[in-house]
């Protein structure tokens, strides 16, 4: 099952690149977007600090910090494969740390995992059902298994969709998957 992931991932990660700057600014605008509606009722907001060919999230960022959330950044432990949480207050402190993923070292509010509401997950491929595909490290499906009642809203461009993924019991299922086309409701919620 791992050389088939890895061949979803190279490709996704081809799709991806395929993506003119212009052209990813203008999708990344469209999730943005679509995510509003997502948000509502909810206070206390996940959001990965995105690297360049992600989707991008500082806009989502920002807009979620002029409506009063308060945002929440993953911050990478190689170490131990696992995410600490900061509350993010401030953009400009976000500098590239670990796997060039911007963080905010030297700035850290810290946060709890219990107190996530919402969290909006990177993802390389995905398909309809909620099945995700990241880069390999499993540091989400650690972080939701110890957290499992977020919502969990992944985010990609529609190129990185593909018709199945292969799930083993520890991957976590998305509760909605959010492109540039709609918003996929993947119905795992009761």
């Amino acid at each position: 099952m791992s050389r088939t992931k890895q061949y979803l991932r190279e490709q996704a990660k081809t799709a991806r690149s395929a993506i003119p700057a212009a052209e990813a600014s203008r999708k990344s605008r469209a999730i943005r977007d679509r995510l509003r509606d997502l948000f509502d009722g909810h206070t206390e907001i996940m959001v990965y600090a995105s690297k360049d060919p992600e989707v991008e999230t500082e806009g989502i960022i920002a807009d979620l910090l002029a409506a009063g959330k308060r945002v929440i950044v993953p911050i990478i432990e190689r170490e131990t494969c696992t995410l600490r949480l900061s509350y993010l207050e401030d953009l400009s402190v976000l500098v590239p740390s670990t796997f060039s993923v911007p963080e905010p070292i030297g700035h850290e509010i810290p946060a709890r995992a219990a107190d996530v509401e919402v969290v909006v997950v990177p993802m390389l491929a995905y398909d309809k059902s909620g099945n995700r595909l990241g880069y390999g490290a499993g540091y989400y499906d650690r972080f939701l298994e110890r957290c499992p009642h977020p919502v969990t809203i992944g985010i990609a461009y529609s190129c990185q969709e593909v018709a199945l993924l292969p799930a083993e019991p520890n991957d976590v299922t998305m509760d909605y998957i959010v492109t540039e086309k709609g918003i996929i409701d993947c119905n795992h919620r009761s």
